[in-house]
């Protein structure tokens, strides 16, 4: 049985930091990439970003990058999203995911953007005020 947890989300003033967690089971990293997507009311789903065991590659959304951070513990079985300098437009559920394509984390604003993924865990909530 598959199972994505996700952990993490708060409130935080912005200019803040988070870090969520994701613990992955009942999957080989080896065969999957793990990545984080964000869906905020009423807006379209977004890939956040992913990391793949196999080739060691990451991938980040444009806008995030140099303010997030993605990692991995394999032998705790979990993935990290570090945030620094929250705004409020970070402000979304933030669920983790799996999947298996064969593109890796190369395809993973398309993978999040089509809803694409093999496995997904319930969000967790992050509140960034102004």
């Amino acid at each position: 049985d598959v199972q994505l947890q996700a952990s993490g989300g708060g409130l935080v003033q912005a200019g803040g930091s988070l870090r969520l967690s994701c613990v992955v089971s009942g999957l080989s990293f080896d065969d999957y990439a793990i990545g984080w997507f964000r869906q905020a009311p009423g807006k379209e789903r977004e890939g956040v970003s992913c990391i793949r065991k196999s080739d060691g590659s990451t991938d980040y959304r444009d806008s995030l990058k140099g303010r997030f951070t993605i990692s991995s513990d394999y032998a705790k079985n979990t993935v990290y999203l570090q945030m620094n300098s929250l705004e409020p437009e970070d402000t979304a559920v933030y669920y983790c995911a799996a999947s298996s394509s064969r593109f890796g984390c190369i395809s993973w604003q398309h993978i999040a953007r089509h809803f694409d993924m093999d496995y997904r865990g319930k969000g967790t909530l992050v509140t960034v005020s102004s």
